[in-house]
């Protein structure tokens, strides 16, 4: 009697190691499609934030381009101290340059303000797929994400100072010097002494 109590013992739970695995199997499937989903989406944040910057670092760069011509040419050559370029050509250029090294692509590029600071929002989508998972819809998904970056300018100055005269900037760990009356472009350090570029939290 106890061997044939044995054998029906084994014979009721083969079925539930059956479902059990049918089960684990079940989960595992659906935890590596979370996974692709999840990579992703990490994918297009990081070519988010790629083309973001890029954009703010053109404009950084156009901001520096006006702020060298206008220097004794200007009155208002202070003013570039702290104004952005309007959305153009470059920014979206850039932007979309570094979207596609990540392979993704730029779906728009806006100029915006964040905390009072002048920067870019750039929205990408991916060139390719979440892919093939258990989840029904996944080969033809594309991941989307947005970022911004933005330009905040690193220099201190008397904001009463006469555009005409000698002035010192102070940017942080660097002293900036500028002679209207006897400027050369050579005197202006990196645009980035003048201008952070980061992205917004």
């Amino acid at each position: 009697m106890t061997a044939r109590r044995r054998l029906g013992d084994r014979g009721q739970t083969l079925p539930i190691y059956i479902w059990l695995t049918a089960i684990l199997l079940f989960a595992a499937f659906a935890f590596f499609a979370f996974a692709q989903a999840a990579s992703a989406r990490n994918g297009a944040q990081s070519a988010a934030d790629a083309a973001a910057l890029a954009a703010a670092q053109d404009a950084r760069d156009e901001l520096m381009d006006g702020l060298t011509a206008a220097i004794g040419q200007d009155d208002n050559w202070l003013d570039w101290l702290g104004e952005l370029p309007p959305a153009g050509a470059g920014a979206t250029a850039a932007a979309q340059q570094l979207a596609s090294e990540n392979e993704s692509t730029v779906e728009s590029v806006e100029p915006t303000t964040n905390n009072g600071f002048p920067g870019y929002e750039v929205a990408i989508e991916t060139n390719y797929t979440v892919g093939d998972s258990i989840i029904p819809g996944t080969e033809g998904m594309r991941a989307k994400a947005h970022a911004t970056a933005v330009i905040q300018p690193r220099c201190d100055f008397d904001p009463d100072a006469d555009p005409e005269k000698p002035l010192e900037l102070d940017c942080g760990d660097e002293l900036v010097n500028i002679d209207p009356g006897d400027f050369d472009p050579a005197d202006l350090p990196d645009a980035s002494v003048l201008f952070s570029v980061h992205l917004a939290e």
